[in-house]
């Protein structure tokens, strides 16, 4: 079984972010509520898409400094679907440029391997498609092996984003019994980042 690099794990759910977000269908949609309390289903994209406008300058290796506020605020101006199109397009190519997981990028916190960036970025593009799709009333089946993948990343990162305020309290998991499984592995994931999979809008 051949192990999915960061990159190729970032790729596929950029693939599953933006194919939920062509359920958005009314301009009603871009105001629902979302399972990340403070943002609304706009807030959330634009988080996204800000994410990925900042992967092309940190893999170029410059620092935030030199980016400064430029990226603040909203981004998605009046047409989303573009700003995303464009944004995650731009950080495709960043990703996939000879050597890009080889680099170091400069983040708020330090200095950190590309690939431990790509792997952070994994994991918000992820849980954040979920998000997105719970918010439309359709969240989307999560590819089992990208769950695994960011499962098992993951397992070492929970503490200290959960210390940094960065995702909620976990929620209680259902234990197994007899005849009946506990929680699969989407719910797991889900609760590592805080969530419920049951939350509805």
């Amino acid at each position: 079984m051949t192990t999915r690099t960061a990159a190729d794990l970032l790729l596929a759910a950029m693939d599953l972010f933006g194919a939920t977000l062509g359920q958005v269908e009314t301009d009603a949609d871009w105001w629902r509520p979302t399972p990340c309390a403070d943002w609304d289903v706009r807030e959330l994209v634009n988080h996204v898409v800000v994410e990925n406008l900042w992967v092309p300058p940190l893999f170029e290796g410059r620092a935030i400094e030199e980016v400064g506020d430029a990226l603040d605020g909203d981004q998605l101006g009046d047409d989303a679907r573009a700003a995303w199109s464009a944004a995650s397009a731009a950080a495709r190519v960043a990703i996939g440029a000879p050597g890009a997981m080889e680099r170091t990028v400069q983040l708020s916190f330090g200095r950190t391997p590309a690939h431990e960036y790509a792997m952070q970025l994994f994991a918000d593009h992820l849980v954040h498609a979920w998000d997105l799709g719970a918010a439309l009333g359709h969240p989307p089946e999560l590819p089992a092996d990208l769950v695994a993948a960011c499962a098992a990343w993951f397992e070492d990162e929970e503490r200290g984003y959960r210390e940094a305020g960065v995702i909620g309290p976990r929620p209680q998991l259902p234990d197994a019994v007899e005849g009946v499984e506990g929680a699969d592995g989407t719910t797991t994931l889900l609760a590592m980042f805080g969530r419920t999979a049951s939350w509805m809008p």
